[in-house]
């Protein structure tokens, strides 16, 4: 069977912060709290797709089992069969193994334990700790009462367990109707903890559960399902995120009124925050529902399977969520963090070519002086000597519109009239003569190349500052290119309350429908990092391979860093 142990091991990162779950988990390794097991899980609930901060929860709980020779549960809490569906189900299991990731047969499911769980609950009540509750949701608000004021007492706490049974069986069996009662748990009514103020454990709801179908009318709520399915797999470290600390004492109290096979123990670490983002199920679904963004798996999403389409390799995901550290302070993490991990890694794997995204069109009018027909060009400019490919050459290429002013400043190091540039791989080229439309657009550039300068090396040693990319018109593949940037413009959208999402950033999607790429790109995997030089990192659209759609993972640089520093100027 499959096990952590055949994950691949990550480039180390050096940097890697103190973790307290470690050490609870050595130091219960060292007094044989649970012999010599540790045995973690991964619970998500299959009510949409896994984000980042899911993925540092997957660093997390697979990364100490594999640390400690265990293993890792993948367990889907599916207690709300009306927001839960097989393809959030099926995304998660993509994600978790696309971060590099194996549970082997260690596949679960809450609703694995749904005949246990309704067992267990007629054992609590039997025991005179469970009773059925006729008050409707309104009423159970407002007799739970709030942090403020004490709550006061169902007035059907009192039932004996022979009544509470057989109004439980009759819930079951689908007597009642929905929302009309309520399992109970009886604990204190008056608790400072709201958590233990005799929290609902089952609900009457007639929903399609998509593994279970219409089975059952009666569902597990979370907090009961939750510790239990813990207590079943034998799990020794239950690590939450910290706004279940308050639940821990619930945990507790079903596990200890339980005649469970083992018993758990959670663990809360700080749920991860990044700027510039909303990380709220909520919310996410919310953009998804109104089209705001393209589902899911968006590119400017958070969820793993966008960022997965946007190119973000997996160890830089997994590098950033070791980085980050675990701690019990929430964190506000900034998300330029996250995007130096991905140029880190990119930057070693991606190979590099040549792309124009606003082409303009350059004639070389000497090109019958020379026979140079194409380059070859390392894929990895630090390893002359590796991989390489062949650049074409031709009479007409295609520059950056950008890399060209007709009246530019003095310290212009790019194309402008009478100025010499380099060719990246070519030669140098001087600008003689500009070709506008009846518009007064620059459509063309007339420039003259040096034939002694093969290579970009000029023959009598004169300075040429500026070097520019380009594309052999003859030979260039045409694609679409979709330059994203980040979904929002405010640092911290969430707080904008109701209005959050008049922070989304309008320029967070360009698509560009007339790139011009070198033809060497029309070979290259799918799934392959690359890099554009000057331009960024890009990667394939998962809709759109041979070469047609590439996605613009990250500029070269932090353009916001470089934004944000102009604007405190």
């Amino acid at each position: 069977m499959p096990d952590n142990k055949q994950n691949p091991p990550d480039k180390i990162v050096e940097d890697r912060p103190s973790n307290f779950i470690r050490d609870i988990v050595m130091a219960d390794l060292e007094k044989g709290t649970n012999g010599e097991r540790v045995a973690t899980r991964f619970p998500p609930e299959p009510n949409g797709y896994l984000h980042i901060g899911h993925a540092k929860s997957i660093v997390l709980n697979f990364g100490v089992a594999r640390e400690f020779e265990g293993t890792t549960n993948l367990r889907f809490d599916d207690t709300n069969p009306s927001k839960e569906e097989q393809e959030y189900v099926d995304s998660i299991k993509e994600d978790v193994r696309w971060l590099g990731y194996d549970w082997g047969e260690r596949e679960y499911y809450a609703s694995n334990y749904f005949d246990q769980l309704y067992q267990w609950a007629e054992y609590l009540i039997e025991q005179g700790k469970a009773y059925v509750c006729d008050l409707s949701p309104e009423e159970s608000r407002e007799h739970r009462g709030n942090y403020y004021t004490p709550g006061k007492a169902s007035p059907y706490r009192d039932r004996t367990p022979t009544e509470n049974l057989d109004l439980f069986r009759r819930m079951r069996d689908g007597e009642f109707p929905d929302g009309s009662k309520t399992l109970k748990a009886k604990i204190d009514f008056q608790n400072p903890n709201m958590n233990l103020r005799d929290p609902v454990m089952y609900r009457i709801l007639r929903a399609h559960h998509h593994r279970t179908g219409d089975k059952g009318c009666i569902y597990p709520m979370y907090d009961w399902a939750h510790g239990q399915s813990d207590a079943i797999e034998g799990i020794t470290h239950s690590i939450c995120t910290l706004e279940f600390e308050d639940h821990r004492p619930l945990y507790d109290w079903f596990v200890e009124n339980l005649p469970v096979p083992h018993t758990p123990h959670q663990y809360e670490f700080a749920r991860l925050n990044l700027t510039y983002t909303v990380m709220s199920k909520r919310k996410l679904l919310q953009l998804v529902k109104e089209n705001l963004v393209d589902g899911w798996t968006d590119p400017r999403m958070p969820t793993i399977s966008g960022m997965r389409r946007r190119g973000f390799p997996a160890q830089a995901i997994r590098n950033f969520a070791e980085r980050i550290g675990v701690s019990k302070n929430h964190q506000n993490v900034d998300v330029s963090l996250l995007e130096f991990n991905v140029r880190d890694v990119l930057n070693e794997i991606a190979p590099r070519y040549m792309g124009v995204l606003n082409p303009l069109k350059v004639t070389i009018t000497n090109y019958d002086a020379v026979d140079w027909t194409g380059f070859d060009a390392p894929l990895d400019p630090n390893d002359p000597e590796g991989p390489s490919r062949i650049v074409p050459f031709s009479s007409v290429l295609y520059v950056e519109k950008d890399d060209f002013k007709e009246e530019a400043p003095r310290k212009w190091h790019r194309l402008a009239p009478g100025k010499e540039v380099r060719l990246r791989y070519a030669g140098l080229i001087t600008c003689d003569e500009v070709v506008k439309d009846d518009k007064g657009e620059v459509v063309e550039l007339k420039c003259t190349l040096d034939p002694e300068s093969k290579g970009g090396n000029s023959p009598d040693g004169r300075k040429v500052r500026g070097t520019l990319h380009w594309v052999s018109a003859e030979h260039a593949l045409d694609a679409e290119v979709r330059l994203y940037d980040r979904l929002f413009n405010n640092e911290n959208p969430a707080s904008l309350g109701d209005d959050w999402l008049s922070a989304m950033n309008p320029e967070s999607l360009q698509v560009v429908t007339n790139a011009k790429l070198e033809p060497a790109l029309a070979d290259v995997d799918c799934q392959t990092h690359v890099q554009f030089e000057r331009l960024g990192y890009f990667i394939q659209d998962s809709s759109g391979c041979k070469g047609k759609v590439f996605n613009r993972t990250l500029t070269l640089r932090d353009s916001w860093a470089t934004f944000e520093k102009n604007q405190s100027k």
